[in-house]
């Protein structure tokens, strides 16, 4: 697995980039000091999943994570945050990256995000999600009538929009991970949405129960 590392902190990047090498499944395929460079970088690598910070000169990870959405939609992005950054954070949930992780978390919670979103899955953070949900206090819009979902799929949506992983939700409903997978493709189609970060952004906007 190839890994892009993107932050304007020289020492956080070789940090991350020694932690990495260590790991018998992740190589570190560059590192950038911005998101300009990093669009410059996927042009020239093949790069699996990156790990890029929120607030950077020239080009930040907002707008780098759309761009690179744009160009290269397998690409995975994970986003590093502090806790000043919810506004960041929510803007940037719109444009598809699949995880949102803070700096200060253990190094193999770092490395585990990494695997888990190479994997398909979506990560978010406990302290991110719970941000993110002060930011939408306002009273959430009923599930649309004409969609009709049924209890069963509500309950995949949950597992997806509380950042659980395919196997998560599996174990919780008594439920194949194949037949989770087969109802979020379903879930997907009925709702007209592109992946599974899409669905979590459409639980909490529409789904969740204050």
């Amino acid at each position: 697995m190839r890994v892009l590392l993107v932050d304007d902190d020289s020492l956080i990047c070789e940090s991350l980039k020694i932690l990495l090498e260590l790991q018998g499944d992740l190589e570190v395929a560059g590192t950038c000091k911005n998101g300009q460079e990093a669009l410059a970088l996927l042009e020239k690598e093949d790069v699996d999943v990156v790990l890029m910070d929120i607030r950077m000169p020239v080009m930040d990870g907002v707008q780098a994570t759309k761009t690179m959405k744009e160009a290269h939609p397998d690409r995975k992005i994970i986003l590093l945050t502090t806790f000043k950054e919810d506004e960041y954070i929510k803007e940037a949930i719109g444009y598809g990256a699949e995880g949102y992780i803070l700096k200060s978390q253990s190094s193999d919670s770092i490395i585990e995000s990494i695997r888990s979103v190479f994997k398909g899955n979506t990560v978010y953070q406990k302290e991110v999600m719970t941000s993110l949900t002060d930011l939408m206090k306002k009273p959430p819009e009923p599930l649309p009538m004409e969609e009709d979902l049924t209890p069963r799929e509500m309950e995949i949506l949950k597992g997806v929009g509380e950042g659980k992983s395919n196997r998560e939700i599996s174990q919780a409903l008594f439920l194949g991970e194949g037949t989770v997978r087969n109802y979020i493709t379903k879930l997907l189609d009925k709702l007209e949405l592109r992946d599974r970060t899409q669905l979590a952004i459409y639980y909490l906007k529409h789904g969740k129960e204050e």
